[in-house]
């Protein structure tokens, strides 16, 4: 039985509110995948977009000595919002809870999707994608975020930054750092890098946005994105 683990941030899931569309042509696509290859099964873990920034704001303005956990909390609580949505768009192929501890006994995976949200504070839930890998025996992480690649630095504020399409953990890690703080927006957090890099995981950081590209990376086709640990 084939794994992937799919990291599917939260910004696509809900980059200002729900994005209704994306879900019905994501659901779409992975149905027909799974019927297609009936040897797979897919983990899906669910960012917090929206609601994790809009309320660990809140938080700051109100409270700006707040304590970093209760940022991460809030974010976490967020990130099983999306889980829960993303586990009732498949019914019928995700037939257990969501996952909040990847690490708990009790976690059981008898359909053919496991959907999870965060775990506890330290990490995002690209640490928790990692987890879930390791533990049911995947080898690749597809990270789906809102950026088509991962580039030298920051697009947005350097217009000299390059996309990349294969970096090894090494230098990957040496662009992201060794720490995490709530809300750090990076292409793949620095805690899952590091247990990533320890087993020899490869994780492909794309554009969810793009359903096709999405289709072409699970069917093992050419695709748009950054392959990391190559």
């Amino acid at each position: 039985m084939k794994l992937t683990v799919l990291s599917v941030g939260g910004s696509i899931i809900s980059p200002d509110k729900v994005d209704y569309d994306f879900l019905a042509s994501f659901a779409s696509m992975i149905t027909e995948h799974l019927d297609s290859h009936t040897e797979e099964k897919l983990v899906f873990v669910a960012g917090g977009g929206a609601p994790a920034r809009i309320y660990q704001d809140a938080l700051r303005r109100i409270r700006p000595e707040s304590d970093a956990r209760l940022q991460d909390w809030l974010g976490i609580r967020a990130t099983h919002l999306n889980a829960m949505l993303l586990r009732a768009v498949f019914d019928g192929l995700c037939l257990d809870d969501i996952v909040t501890d990847p690490t708990a006994e009790s976690v059981s995976f008898t359909g053919r999707i496991l959907v999870a949200g965060g775990w506890k504070p330290g990490f995002s839930t690209d640490t928790d994608a990692v987890y879930l890998a390791k533990r049911f025996g995947g080898s690749t992480v597809i990270n789906l975020s809102n950026i088509r690649k991962v580039y030298t630095d920051d697009p947005r504020k350097n217009p000299d930054a390059k996309p990349i399409d294969s970096i090894s953990w090494n230098d990957f890690r040496a662009m992201v750092g060794d720490e995490w703080n709530p809300g750090l927006n990076a292409p793949f957090d620095p805690i899952a890098s590091r247990i990533a890099d320890e087993c020899g995981m490869t994780v492909i950081a794309a554009d969810g946005r793009n359903i096709e590209n999405t289709r072409a990376i699970l069917e093992g086709k050419p695709f748009e994105g950054t392959i990391i640990g190559a």
